[in-house]
């Protein structure tokens, strides 16, 4: 059985609260974009090992010919 709202879009989650740039300085902006790109390279290593786990699934459950 399955429920309606399970085949639903789920809503985009808002994970960052962008602080208000006008009050940073130019150090703590340049702080704020490595902490972004340290974020980025998190999350970009996440999807690569989802990406590497589906496909090792993929694999394994592959229907035989």
């Amino acid at each position: 059985m399955t429920f309606p709202e399970e085949d639903a879009p789920r809503p985009a989650k808002n994970l960052l609260s962008p602080p208000v740039l006008d009050s940073l300085g130019v150090e703590e902006l340049t702080a704020y974009i490595a902490t972004l790109e340290g974020e980025i390279a998190r999350v970009r290593q996440a999807i690569e090992a989802k990406r590497t786990h589906a496909a090792a699934a993929a694999a394994f459950f592959k229907p035989r010919d």
